[in-house]
């Protein structure tokens, strides 16, 4: 489960690093709290940053309980594949919108198979005791 530990790191890391983006566009663009609307690149940052604790909520423990029933690895490579997929979601945003799709679409793939993995591997440790 080492490598799930690492891979949430990473994870929490990249969200870290996304909310500091957030918080240099608010100074840059001279967006005061608690305001959350201003200047559009502050917003398209504001949001990207949104979005991913939004979808954290959905992945960290689908990685967990995939790495717990099934296989610690494989969750990990998982992960990987969603933080890739934040990551190509989040610069989109930042530079158009419009094409962040693809990256949202592979973190989401990966959470998807890391929820069905964990509920599968749950329901057959529940079945074989």
């Amino acid at each position: 489960m080492e490598w799930v530990a690492i891979v949430t790191i990473v994870a929490l890391l990249q969200c870290a690093l996304f909310s500091f983006v957030v918080g240099r566009a608010r100074v840059k663009y001279q967006v005061r709290a608690p305001a959350v609307h201003g200047h559009e690149i502050f917003e398209r940052c504001q949001r990207g940053h949104a979005n991913t604790v939004e979808q954290l909520v959905l992945f960290l423990p689908a990685l967990w309980l995939f790495g717990w029933y099934l296989e610690p690895r494989a969750a990990a490579v998982l992960g990987l594949v969603f933080v890739t997929g934040r990551q190509l979601y989040f610069n989109a945003y930042l530079q158009q919108p419009r094409n962040r799709g693809r990256g949202f679409l592979v973190g989401f793939l990966a959470t998807v198979t890391l929820l069905l993995g964990g509920l599968g591997g749950a329901v057959f440790h529940l079945i074989n005791g």
